[in-house]
């Protein structure tokens, strides 16, 4: 098997006087684990339903491998589509779930068994085959989903939010799975998800959509450190978040007058003075300050709560009506009181000043 880069060229979607998908240009590498992440509604599936011919585009061309996939169904497609709900034949062995395709194409049965096992060995199941789906669990099906989707041979696999019925332990357990298979196959995988977890762990690079749009393209790296959008930075990761206007910009740095005080920060846009902006940091970059501490930004606040998260608590602090967290490892023993008055603060390296627009709310 070998992955298909996948290109599609100002495609958009419309049901009726509704846009499901703006006109979109995106390119996906051969070989490339992409995922898609967005909140409900944004537009997300639809693409990949687009991409495995399922939907055909209300304007624009997909290509796949270079060639355009206009008027190409789905079995003709050298794509496979993983649902949400996996959709595995309960009357089936799992063997003959996963080479159920190979029969559709004309394969005996002696090669059809030798090839899902083959599969089925690629993901861990090699010795599940006669048992049926019921006899599994959740991870086991979805494994036993990936092989079946596998045994048609695709250069690209679409995967449409495959983890969600899955607790989280599992969840955690079958990211790490779905990448090795990726590695270990070389197809090109397509992943649709709301959770930011399992786009940064996965992934070689992501799109942020909202509304139909593509926010940012980017490496996980980037798209955490470096989001491109209000939006984008509030959906990917937590974010300590001050509003304000620009007074001051230099080079790469600029200052935001917020209800906060004046906050320095990265300037990455090159905002210029008056323009209305947010200043984002992430609850990790944030102390809790002693005097003399010589940050960039420090501000007056007052210690609400301790949250435990096992080998991490996040401490949330007030001032005004806004909350801020602080997000530290366990062995951090600080000691605080509800109502304690403190001083938070941050680095302006640490910080990031973009547009005003937009933020997440789920």
């Amino acid at each position: 098997m070998q992955g298909l880069d996948i290109e599609l060229v100002d495609v958009s979607m419309r049901f009726g006087d509704f846009t499901v998908v703006q006109p979109t240009n995106l390119k996906i590498g051969a070989g490339e684990f992409f995922s898609i992440l967005g909140p409900s509604g944004c537009g997300k599936t639809t693409i990949l339903r687009m991409i495995s011919g399922f939907l055909e585009p209300t304007s624009g061309d997909i290509k796949i491998g270079g060639k355009s996939m206009k008027g190409v169904g789905p079995h003709k497609r050298p794509t496979a589509l993983i649902f949400q709900n996996l959709a595995l034949f309960p009357l089936m062995t799992v063997w003959e779930n996963v080479a159920f395709g190979l029969e559709m194409r004309g394969w005996s049965k002696h090669e059809r068994r030798k090839k899902s096992q083959e599969l089925l060995d690629l993901v861990a199941l090699g010795d599940e085959s006669h048992k049926m789906p019921n006899e599994l669990s959740g991870g086991q099906r979805q494994r036993v989903a990936v092989a079946r989707a596998l045994a048609v041979e695709p250069a690209v696999l679409l995967l449409d939010e495959p983890l969600s019925a899955l607790d989280l332990k599992l969840r955690q357990h079958m990211r790490s799975e779905l990448r090795q298979i990726q590695r270990k196959t070389g197809v090109t995988f397509v992943y649709v998800t709301h959770d930011q977890g399992e786009a940064l762990t996965m992934s070689d690079r992501i799109a942020v959509m909202k509304a139909g749009a593509i926010e940012q393209v980017a490496t996980t790296d980037a798209v955490y450190n470096a989001p491109a959008t209000a939006f984008a930075a509030t959906f990917v990761g937590a974010n300590n978040i001050f509003k304000g206007t620009i007074i001051e910009a230099a080079q790469s740095t600029a200052v935001i007058e917020t209800k906060c005080g004046v906050l320095r920060g990265d300037n990455p846009q090159r905002l210029a003075v008056g323009t209305e902006a947010t200043l984002f940091v992430r609850p990790e970059k944030m102390q809790i300050l002693s005097e003399d501490n010589g940050l960039d930004n420090e501000i007056d606040v007052e210690f609400q709560r301790r949250d435990l998260e096992g080998p991490f608590v996040n401490l949330f602090f007030r001032r005004n009506e806004q909350i801020f967290s602080v997000h530290l490892t366990n062995v951090d023993r600080t000691a605080q009181d509800p109502g304690q008055q403190c001083v938070i603060g941050f680095a302006a390296q640490d910080a990031m000043i973009l547009p005003a627009g937009d933020m997440a709310d789920e």
